[in-house]
C-alpha cells in the first residue's frame, strides 16, 4: 500500500471512530417529560411526572405565595402541559430554563410539605418522579363520619376497600374498562346497601381516584375512625387467558395458595404498591415484646382465618344468585391486603375484566348494583349468625328477635305465616326488595306481632 493510501485509510478510521463516539454520547436533552398527572387523596395530593429516563432533579418550596418548584436537568417537554386544579394545587406552570433544563412550578392553595419519590419502570408506566404534598395547616383531611350508636349500641361496621386507584389502574379490560373505576362504583353501592340494613354501616377505605398502600388499607379499617368488624377488598382482575371468567372469593392463607389461579392473583395484587408508588412501612404491635407479639398474632390469625372463610362462604353463596362463579368454594392465598390479625377479611373478585363479555357486564351500573346487593346480603347473613357483642345487631337478636336460616323450598309467605309475623315486617327488618329468598339466607324474625301480609 502506498503512503498516500495509508494516510487516507487512517483518516477514514478516525472519522468512523469519531462518528461512533458522537452517536454513543448522550445529547444535552437526553430526558423527556412525557406527562403530568394529579391525584387528590383525603390527606394529601400526589403529582406525578412521567419521564423517558430517571430524572436528575432539584425540588424546593417557596412562600408568599406558597409553591413547589421542580427543576429537571437536561430535560425537554414532549407534551403540552395540561391545566390542573385540586384541593391543594391551584395550578401548574412550566417553562424551559437556561436552554438545557425544564422547570415545573406547583402553585398551592395552602402551605404543604413536599415529599418526593423516584419510581422505576413497571407496567403500565415508565420512569416516574412523584411529589406527595401534605398540607401543614391541618385543614386538608376531612373528618370521617363517626360511628353512630342508636339505642345506646354501636352499629356493626364493614370496611369496604375498592382495590387499586390513582397511579394503579388495576386491570384494563376490553373497551378500556378500568378495574379501579368498576370496583369503586361497586364499593359505593355495597356501602349504600349496608347502610340500609338495620344495625349495619359501611365505611369506604377509598372514596376517590387515589392510591392507598396495601397495609395502609387495613390500618384505616382498624383505626379509631372506623374500627371495622369486617373487611372486604373488592377487585375485578385479569388473567392471561381471556376465556377465564366468573366471580371468586378469597381468604388469607399463610401456608400457600389453594390453587395456581389463587397464587397468580395474589402475586398480581401484591405488586400494587410497586405500581401505585409507596415509601415507608406499616408496623403494628410495636410496644409488645417480639415473642409475645408473635404468639398473639398467631392465635388471632388462626381464629380470624376461620371466621374469614365462614364470611367468604356466605358471600360466595349470595354471589351465586347473580353471577357465574369461577370456583364454588372459598380459595386461599397470601394476599397482603388481608393480613389484619383481628378482623375477618375477604377479597372478592367480582369477575375477570380480561374476559370481554364479563368486562361489559362489570361496566354496566345495573349489574354493578346487583353484584353489590349480593355482597351486602352475604355479609348480612354472616353477621346475623355471628353478631359482634355490644352491637345493635346483637341486641336486636337478644331483645325479641330470632334468626331463621332459609331452607330449600321455603317461601317468604310461608316463613311469615309459620312465625306469625307480617311479610311487611320481614321485608323492612331484613331490607328485602320483593319476596325472593334463597336457601342458606339468614332472616331476623320479630316475635309477637301477629300475622298478615
Amino acid at each position: 500500500m502506498s503512503k498516500s493510501s495509508t494516510v487516507v485509510a487512517n483518516l477514514l478510521r478516525s472519522a468512523v471512530w469519531i462518528a461512533a463516539v458522537a452517536l454513543a454520547a448522550p445529547t444535552w436533552a437526553a430526558n423527556q417529560l412525557n406527562g403530568i398527572r394529579l391525584h387528590d387523596a383525603p390527606d394529601s395530593t400526589r403529582v406525578v411526572l412521567d419521564t423517558s429516563q430517571a430524572s436528575s432533579y432539584k425540588i424546593f418550596t417557596m412562600t408568599r405565595p406558597h409553591r413547589v418548584v421542580i427543576d429537571l436537568r437536561d430535560t425537554t417537554p414532549a407534551f403540552k402541559a395540561p391545566q390542573f386544579s385540586s384541593r391543594v394545587v391551584e395550578r401548574i406552570r412550566s417553562s424551559a430554563r437556561r436552554k438545557r433544563h425544564y422547570r415545573v412550578v406547583l402553585d398551592l392553595r395552602q402551605a404543604a410539605r413536599a415529599q418526593e419519590l423516584v419510581l422505576k419502570p413497571i407496567a403500565p408506566y415508565g420512569h416516574r418522579l412523584v411529589i406527595d404534598l401534605f398540607p401543614t395547616d391541618g385543614g386538608a383531611e376531612p373528618s370521617r363520619e363517626p360511628v353512630r350508636a342508636p339505642r345506646g349500641k354501636r352499629e356493626v361496621v364493614v370496611a369496604i376497600d375498592a382495590g387499586h386507584g390513582g397511579e394503579d389502574p388495576g386491570a384494563i379490560g376490553a373497551g378500556r374498562v378500568y378495574e379501579k373505576k368498576v370496583v369503586l362504583a361497586i364499593a359505593r353501592a355495597v356501602k349504600d346497601k349496608l347502610d340500609a340494613m338495620p344495625g349495619l354501616r359501611g365505611a369506604l377505605v377509598r372514596d376517590g381516584d387515589y392510591y392507598v398502600p396495601l397495609r395502609k388499607r387495613t390500618e384505616i379499617a382498624r383505626g379509631k375512625d372506623v374500627r371495622a368488624d369486617v373487611f372486604l377488598s373488592i377487585h375485578a382482575d385479569a388473567f392471561r387467558m381471556p376465556s377465564v371468567h366468573g366471580a371468586s372469593v378469597f381468604a388469607l392463607s399463610e401456608r400457600g395458595a389453594s390453587s395456581e389461579m389463587a397464587r397468580w392473583l395474589a402475586a398480581s395484587e401484591n405488586r400494587s404498591d410497586l405500581i401505585g408508588g409507596v415509601s415507608g412501612s406499616w408496623v403494628s404491635l410495636d410496644d409488645v415484646d417480639a415473642p409475645v407479639a408473635q404468639v398473639l398474632v398467631d392465635l388471632s390469625m388462626d381464629h380470624k382465618m376461620e371466621a374469614s372463610i365462614e364470611l367468604g362462604e356466605a358471600v360466595l353463596g349470595s354471589l351465586a344468585d347473580v353471577a357465574k362463579l369461577h370456583k364454588n368454594r372459598v380459595e386461599q392465598a397470601g394476599f397482603a391486603v388481608l393480613k389484619s390479625p383481628d378482623v375477618p377479611s375477604i377479597l372478592i373478585e367480582t369477575g375477570f375484566i380480561s374476559n370481554p363479555a364479563e368486562a361489559r357486564r362489570l361496566a354496566n351500573p345495573s349489574y354493578q348494583r346487583r353484584i353489590a346487593g349480593a355482597i351486602a346480603d352475604g355479609v348480612q347473613g354472616y353477621l346475623l349468625a355471628n353478631p359482634p357483642a355490644d352491637t345493635l345487631l346483637a341486641s336486636l337478636i337478644d331483645e325479641g328477635f330470632v334468626r331463621y336460616v332459609i331452607k330449600r323450598g321455603d317461601t317468604l309467605s310461608e316463613v311469615a305465616q309459620r312465625n306469625r309475623v307480617s311479610m311487611r315486617s320481614l321485608r323492612a327488618l331484613n331490607s328485602l326488595v320483593g319476596d325472593r329468598i334463597r336457601a342458606g339466607q339468614v332472616l331476623l324474625i320479630p316475635l309477637g306481632q301477629g300475622s298478615g301480609g
